[in-house]
């Protein structure tokens, strides 16, 4: 279990600073609830282990890398 926490941690955190990298909005679904990929607080009141939705309005090609990383197959 404390290996899956540590990783919740890593993709929440890698998720808020590069999305606050980027000069374009980012939003994360999860059935109604949109969060905001630039709030660290709203990144970790999801629940990872559920299948989110990012919808990116512009482009940015180390987001997309990271985010590519964290993709389910």
């Amino acid at each position: 279990m404390e290996n899956r926490s540590n990783w919740m941690k890593k993709v929440h955190r890698s998720l808020s600073v590069l999305a606050s990298r980027c000069n374009f909005d980012i939003d994360v679904f999860y059935n109604r609830i949109i969060i905001d990929a630039k709030s660290i607080l709203g990144l970790l009141s999801l629940d990872l282990t559920k299948t989110l939705t990012v919808k990116c309005y512009g482009e940015d090609e180390d987001f997309n890398r990271v985010l590519s990383k964290y993709a389910a197959g």
